[in-house]
């Protein structure tokens, strides 16, 4: 069943054709992702599917009746809105009578009161007359990831990373049938994306997503869609699987193009040779001689070579830090921590947004001072920081203007040099972006400009922040390249893992209250690692509890215990059957109507509570008979 075709779309923009005569589609259930370097027109496309924006050739079409969802990178919102009443903008009864009820429950927490009381049973009543438990749920759920519990206050109070969090639950929370995704996972942290990867794995809908982490593009999607010199290609299969075969395409479309050349050549000759023919022949043989000439004017990308810039001297003293502290607001964010860097290692930094990691950094590059301990860098140490505001001012500047206040020419770690225009085009800016003011730079260009006057500085401590935010996949392959050959310290924030597990040699893991773990693996293993003492610890606590039974005649089960235990065993078997049934009506809900798949999903919630109490009392009474 297809939900989405898009067909023969062109745009440009003055003399920049985006993309030109595109078609692909979306059938019920399939998960894509939309993969190309920025500025190509990604989000430019998702805008014209979505209706934000105008094609100057083809169609986008809908299936009737499909429910579709759109998170923008930048989404628009209402400043004095609360982030509730932002959420439930839509006039779905279901919805606003969850978003009531919620309401009610949070102002409870703060405030009891007969008033309140009352308002909870009008709000229930609500909640059961329009079957709106389903969204209360996911609300609940929603909410919580993404930690958004403050919810009578102002959308224009939010940081900007809150702000798209808000915008990315609004789309959650309501069930649709298509969700249309651009870069989801800025802003969040590695559990927030960890557990957004789980939720869209789960839920029976269809996908269009656009995301720089390769990590989640292949946990979630099945497929990719390239964008690529304005036309569609399409790869099923993995990341790793795309860029091989893209690799192939590349070498085969080089191929072509020289053996075009080669006939141009000969061709070009003749041209000159004849340029009066005028028979049939002579004429067809012209027109196809500018057929060639258009083809071979082509630019194939050519393989980028390594890129290694010459860092300044590290002296044997780097940076040395003594029981730093650090607490803001009573809450302890630092606590005692103590690391003596060493010259050339590659540190990852990982934990929840708001647990102070950046204010780590900060401490470390003497922008905030601690509360206690001291920080001591060494003499030769020049610090590079990329912060997550990125560059501000400059709107009135071209690009290679912005570049070369910081050096006219960049030295190579093998003696040589390359001018900044090089270096731009090194990380994907062509002639035309250089001479384009930074005002109409889109967001990944921007950043990527600011990471390139990080980066070119020469610098022998490097601290990045989040760089991977608003960079193309292929962008952030290049700058995986350039650390991979970077000589000095290297120190980065990010909830890209892709991104993380191919540079880090350790990991800084804030595990909160202050408590920063320096774990030698990869945050893979970590969570491996974690899972298995995860495990470990149940059952040290089941046997815990079986040693502690004391065997007498008084903790023998008693016939009652011992017919209850029977029931529940031939109760839970019951439940597991209904649930199956469940499932497999809620799998086509095609066939079904609002009403009945409303009412399914309160039945299988219903299962799953009294399965879940069933089994845990079940557990219990296998404990006593000594099963």
């Amino acid at each position: 069943m297809n939900y989405l075709s898009v067909e023969n779309l062109s745009k440009s923009y003055g003399d920049k054709m985006l993309f030109s005569n595109v078609s692909f589609g979306i059938e019920k259930g399939q998960k894509k992702a939309l993969i190309a370097r920025n500025g190509t027109g990604k989000s430019t496309l998702l805008n014209i599917i979505n209706g934000n924006d105008l094609a100057e050739e083809g169609k986008v079409i809908f299936r009737k009746g499909i429910k579709v969802a759109y998170l923008p990178q930048n989404p628009p919102f209402d400043p004095e809105q609360s982030i509730m009443d932002f959420l439930f903008e839509a006039e779905n009864e279901s919805l606003l009578a969850a978003r009531d009820y919620e309401m009610v429950l949070w102002k409870l927490e703060k405030e009891d009161s007969p008033e309140l009381r009352k308002k909870l049973e009008e709000a229930t009543f609500n909640m059961d007359r329009t079957a709106a438990w389903d969204y209360e749920g996911r609300l609940k759920e929603v909410l919580f990831r993404l930690q958004l519990l403050e919810v009578d206050k102002k959308m224009g109070l939010l940081s900007g990373g809150q702000q798209k969090k808000a915008a990315l639950a609004k789309v959650l929370i309501e069930a649709v049938d298509l969700l249309i995704l651009d870069e989801p996972t800025n802003h969040l942290d590695l559990v927030m994306t960890e557990w957004l990867e789980d939720f869209l794995s789960r839920q029976n809908l269809a996908l269009l997503l656009v995301t720089h982490d390769r990590a989640f593009l292949d946990a979630v999607c099945s497929e990719i869609i390239e964008l690529d010199k304005g036309q569609i290609y399409t790869y099923k299969g993995s990341y790793n699987y795309f860029l091989e075969k893209k690799a192939e395409r590349e070498s085969i479309e080089r191929a072509e193009l020289e053996k075009a050349r080669n006939t141009y050549r000969h061709e070009l000759d003749w041209m000159r040779r004849m340029p009066c023919a005028r028979g049939t022949k002579a004429k067809a043989r012209k027109e196809a001689f500018y057929d060639l000439k258009d083809f071979t004017s082509v630019s194939v990308k050519e393989e980028i070579p390594e890129l290694s810039v010459q860092t300044e001297r590290l002296g044997g003293k780097i940076l040395e830090v003594y029981n730093l502290e650090k607490s803001y607001a009573g809450h302890k964010l630092i606590d005692d921590f103590s690391y003596t860097f060493k010259r050339g290692e590659k540190i990852g930094i990982v934990g929840a947004n708001g647990i102070g990691k950046s204010t780590l950094l900060n401490m470390l590059t003497g922008k905030i001072k601690p509360d206690s301990g001291k920080v001591v860098i060494g003499q030769t140490v020049k610090f590079g920081y990329y912060q997550q505001n990125g560059l501000i001012g400059g709107e009135d500047r071209r690009v290679i203007d912005i570049i070369k206040e910081v050096a006219e020419v960049v030295k190579m770690e093998n003696g040589s040099e390359i001018s900044a225009s090089q270096f731009l085009t090194y990380f994907q800016f062509d002639a035309t972006t250089q001479y384009n003011y930074f005002s109409n730079l889109s967001g990944g260009e921007r950043r990527r400009l600011y990471l390139l006057r990080t980066l070119m500085a020469n610098p022998n401590f490097l601290i990045l922040d989040e760089p991977t935010n608003d960079l193309d996949v292929f962008t952030l392959m290049l700058l995986e390249d350039f650390l991979a050959h970077y000589q000095g310290c290297l120190l980065m924030v990010s909830h890209d893992r892709s991104f993380m597990e191919g540079l880090a040699d350790h990991l800084f893991i804030f595990e909160g209250d202050g408590k920063i773990k320096d774990y030698y693996g990869t945050y893979a293993q970590y969570k491996k690692a974690l899972m298995d003492m995860q495990r470990i610890g149940q059952k040290e606590q089941r046997k815990e509890r079986s040693e502690q039974r004391v065997v007498s005649p008084s903790n023998k089960p008693t016939y009652k215990q011992k017919k209850e235990y029977e029931e529940i065993g031939l109760r839970i078997e019951n439940l597991e059957k209904q649930k199956k049934e469940l499932e497999s009506k809620l799998s086509d809900t095609a066939s079904l109507d609002r009403d009945s798949v409303v009412k399914a999903s309160q039945e299988i919630a219903q299962v799953l509570s009294e399965l879940d109490l069933c089994e845990n009392k079940w557990l219990a009474l296998a404990e006593l008979m000594g099963e």
